[in-house]
């Protein structure tokens, strides 16, 4: 297993960074020149070419400090918390069923039985810091950069700020209390304590708004793989609904959603997960042209019994008979005498000669989710209505027409489970803002109330015992 950083940073995280410049930089050159590269992990191994290149040299030009922010991405694409976190999650709520090998990651997620030395539970903590690392680098190395226009500075700082904010956002949800790191050096680090979750929220805010300024809302790539303004928004709004901020959540939602022109509403539910969709606000990229999701490989199967995960009957059976969602995007196969089903929001399990899917991070249903649930709670019953009546029609089902917020916010809470299962955690996170996590998963083999935080990672607590104290329950 590859172990990238604890949350103090050593000369050897520098080094390891500067690896990960260098292949961006290499990278770079490399499709310039038309030659094909097997792997981003092979590309690791190569030597250090005899010019001894430094990490300031990737900020010579626009592609290649660009490049240094796709090694980022691929990083949170394909480890870390994002990687995998609609599959963990879902086995760790209600949303899966584990099939797959005894004493596996998933399975440990599925019993509720994480313990502080699991090694998911480092490496996702390793991995997050590893990735913070590398973005504040890049903002410390663009505010001193010589090289780069003030447009391309702003581009290149803004979304450093973003994913900054976003992965100490996962980190808080998911360990509660942790370090908001905002410098390379190792001496602050090393001994760096936890940040209250109250001013998490604000360092967050506070980087997302200033990633907001720099940031336009055109796209600098055609498959909007680059977080623009809205992207920014997007989260934000998510983020302000987390910590029960309404008018600040219909806000931000409204300024994403009032840009129909980029994200015009479809109700096409067959287009959703395309790699050209409209309703797509961000998305990560593939290494390869032909590539496609780890969504689809994660929860597909073409005969029972499931091999890895399938969807829990719970779930399925939540869905009213009607939902167009339950033929579009789910799955059931059949052995003659059980059903099983699989998520199948992504349809694109192997190889294909052109990319067609690509994982989407944020897409416009979400917002009008977001926004309905924040003018319910300010009471605008009849703006709720209609933007929760968007992703109920798209659906099949009938409009509805609220009197009472508490039904109302009852019936939000069950769309978004429709809308965005398997999704990044989305339904642990909702269980678990609303205070309904014992209520639903107290019947679930393993879970505890406790469980509402993963452990903090062992190692980290030795090293550091600025971190303590551990959770609750570990």
């Amino acid at each position: 297993m590859k172990r990238y950083i604890h949350i103090f940073f050593t000369e050897r995280n520098i080094l390891s960074y500067l690896h990960l410049f260098l292949r961006s930089f290499l990278l770079s050159l490399i499709m310039v020149w038309g030659l094909f590269l097997n792997s981003c992990e092979d590309f690791v191994e190569v030597e250090l070419p005899t010019s001894q290149l430094n990490a300031d040299d990737v900020f010579d030009n626009s592609e290649s400090a660009k490049a240094a922010l796709n090694a980022i991405y691929a990083e949170m694409r394909d480890s870390g918390i994002l990687g995998y976190l609609g599959s963990r999650m879902g086995n760790y709520s209600d949303e899966l069923d584990h099939y797959g090998t005894a004493s596996s990651e998933p399975e440990f997620f599925h019993k509720n039985s994480l313990t502080s030395s699991n090694l998911a539970v480092n490496r996702w903590w390793n991995d997050a810091y590893y990735q913070i690392y590398c973005a504040n680098d890049i903002i410390e190395r663009v505010d001193k950069s010589v090289h780069l226009s003030g447009e391309n500075i702003n581009q290149i700082k803004g979304e450093a700020l973003f994913v900054r904010g976003l992965i100490h956002f996962y980190l808080s949800q998911l360990y509660g209390d942790i370090p908001y790191v905002t410098t390379t050096d190792y001496e602050v680090n090393t001994v760096i304590s936890k940040t209250s979750q109250s001013e998490i929220f604000n360092k967050i805010i506070d980087d997302l708004r200033k990633a907001s300024d720099l940031l336009k809302d055109s796209y600098t790539t055609n498959n909007r793989t680059h977080p623009n303004k809205s992207t920014v928004m997007a989260l934000l709004a998510r983020v302000y609904l987390y910590n029960s901020k309404w008018q600040q959540a219909e806000e931000a939602s409204t300024y994403v959603i009032n840009k129909q022109d980029l994200y015009p509403w479809s109700d096409d539910l067959e287009s959703v997960f395309l790699k050209e969709s409209k309703t797509t606000i961000w998305q990560w990229s593939q290494e390869l042209d032909g590539s496609n999701t780890i969504d689809a490989t994660e929860y597909f199967f073409n005969s029972p019994p499931p091999g890895h995960v399938a969807l829990t009957l719970k779930l399925v059976e939540s869905f009213d008979a009607d939902d167009l969602r339950l033929a579009s995007w789910i799955r059931g196969l059949s052995d003659g005498e059980k059903m099983w089903y699989h998520a199948y929001k992504y349809k694109q399990n192997v190889t294909t000669e052109t990319t067609k899917e690509l994982t989407v991070v944020f897409r416009i249903a979400e917002q009008y989710l977001i926004r309905s649930e924040a003018r319910a709670q300010l009471g605008n019953l009849g703006g709720a209505d209609s933007d929760l009546n968007m992703v109920r029609q798209r659906a099949g089902l009938p409009l509805i027409e609220s009197s009472n917020k508490e039904a109302l916010l009852a019936l939000i809470l069950q769309e978004r489970r429709h809308e965005l299962f398997t999704e990044f955690g989305h339904r642990f996170f909702d269980l678990k803002r609303n205070g309904q996590l014992d209520a639903i998963l107290n019947g679930k083999p393993g879970w505890d109330s406790t469980d509402k935080l993963l452990p903090l990672p062992e190692d980290e607590l030795l090293v550091n015992p600025n971190l303590e104290p551990q959770n609750p329950g570990y």
